[in-house]
């Protein structure tokens, strides 16, 4: 029978690996960064599809510290001019969710970046 010693280096081993899994798991699945836009409808394109999504908007967002990020998304509609959205970005999904905020609801630092009062 081996001893302890000797599974010492097969014990670590699955235990890298189900870090790394569950490491993967979250950046994957779990993990969002919230962003922040404001909508501007002449950087809005009609676009043919076979879904319901007819619309792409590509758009500068601002994550909670104030740093940029242009990102894309589709809607079925235009979304109301001036409005302000709250995106859930994923590291490689892009855009998965997203919901009109108030002025008020704006990190200070988003407001900075966006000049609002």
């Amino acid at each position: 029978m081996e001893s302890f010693k000797e599974k010492i280096p097969m014990i670590i081993a699955v235990i890298i690996v189900i870090a790394l899994i569950v490491g993967a798991y979250y950046i994957l699945v779990i993990h969002k960064d919230l962003y922040y836009t404001k909508i501007d409808n002449t950087k809005i394109e009609e676009i043919s599809t076979t879904d319901d999504m007819r619309y792409q908007y590509t758009l500068t967002a601002y994550n909670k510290n104030g740093k940029s990020k242009e990102i894309q998304f589709k809607t079925d509609r235009e979304l109301r001019e001036g409005a302000y959205l709250e995106v859930e970005v994923m590291q490689f999904r892009g855009v998965v969710n997203w919901r009109e905020v108030q002025a008020s609801e704006l990190p200070d630092k988003v407001k900075a970046e966006m000049n609002v009062e």
